[in-house]
């Protein structure tokens, strides 16, 4: 049963790199607000960590998108994401407030503040969710892949709050907007005499990480192991570029060698929702369909017809890629 004593939902808005507010954020917001009135019309509101007068920048984003209430750190000392500052001041803040539900995207910095936070309140966290729901008790339950992706198991969490993380590109964002008179808190930065362990001293980019922008694509075309060699790769790349489409690949391709896991798709790489998605060579496992079943067309190219991919395909093509691909490159 829900305790009393705790009520809302808190959303982590975190900051990348360019100091744009994540669309993760954006993703975990619209899901909340179909929570919160499951919930009885709870309160949504947001955490953010920013240097000296930033926050002024992302007021009229968190207004037009209906957060009820924003709370904001402002210090020189929380321009870099820190482990033990940001997880510190966060577990400070849910002391105060109690949120019931505490909500955090499974981005690399989220994969590693989640932990430090539940483990500092000594609450459950379900990690790397699917989906997000209330139960007919009024508890938070989430979905994840388990056992190698083969189950999909609902867990709920038996103490507060309840927490949970999120792969970015499993909601999709409602665009309309819903202007709200946001309440901005400024919250204490109580990290005096805290010492921090690891500093920053240089970031880069690498060139996969920017040819490869999985997250915002339309068109993704995805190889798997029936490509069979870096020749196959190399087709289904001169594929991508006549289309205009973004490179994918399985977690079997990756373990050849025929792709950086950078552009892994699945359980274990990146969850995606393109307007179209085009699998080639791709046999259908669960570990890769869960990163991409939400995608808006999905189109199958594989010489089984038997393969578990054409259950979830919009569109399949029995036959085999070395012979097809090269017809559509040149149409």
């Amino acid at each position: 049963m829900p305790n009393a004593e705790n009520s809302g939902i808190l959303i982590y808005a975190q900051l990348t790199r360019e100091k744009y507010i994540h669309t993760v954020f954006y993703e975990l917001l619209d899901k909340a607000k179909e929570l919160a009135k499951k919930l009885g019309g709870v309160d949504v509101c947001a955490v953010i960590f920013t240097t000296p007068g930033l926050i002024d920048e992302y007021k009229e984003s968190f207004k037009n998108k209906g957060v009820n209430k924003v709370y904001y750190f402002e210090d020189e000392r929380l321009k870099d994401y820190s482990t033990e500052y940001y997880s510190k001041l966060m577990v400070d803040l849910v002391g105060v407030i109690k949120p019931e539900i505490l909500l955090i995207g499974a981005t690399n910095q989220g994969r590693d503040l989640a932990p430090r936070v539940s483990s500092a309140l000594h609450t459950g966290l379900t990690a790397d969710c699917t989906g997000l729901d209330i139960n007919e008790k009024g508890q938070l339950a989430a979905t994840r892949p388990t056992f190698g992706g083969q189950l999909m198991a609902t867990i709920l969490c038996k103490t507060y709050p309840q927490m949970a993380t999120v792969r970015p590109n499993v909601f999709k964002i409602d665009q309309s907007g819903n202007f709200y008179e946001t309440e901005f808190i400024s919250c204490p930065v109580n990290i005096e005499g805290m010492k921090k362990h690891v500093e920053l001293l240089e970031f880069k980019k690498t060139v996969d990480s920017v040819i490869n922008d999985l997250d915002s694509a339309e068109v993704i075309v995805t190889g798997g192991k029936g490509l069979k060699n870096e020749q196959g790769f190399e087709l289904l790349r001169r594929f991508a570029n006549s289309i205009g489409a973004t490179v994918g690949a399985t977690r079997g391709a990756v373990e050849m060698g025929l792709a950086p896991s950078c552009i892994q798709v699945g359980q274990t790489g990146k969850t995606v929702h393109p307007k179209v998605y085009i699998a080639c060579g791709v046999s259908g496992a669960i570990q890769h369909t869960v990163g991409m079943e939400g995608s808006d067309y999905i189109i199958a190219i594989n010489s089984d017809e038997n393969a578990p991919i054409f259950e979830i395909a919009d569109c399949g093509i029995v036959g085999d890629v070395f012979e097809i691909l090269p017809h559509f490159i040149k149409k």
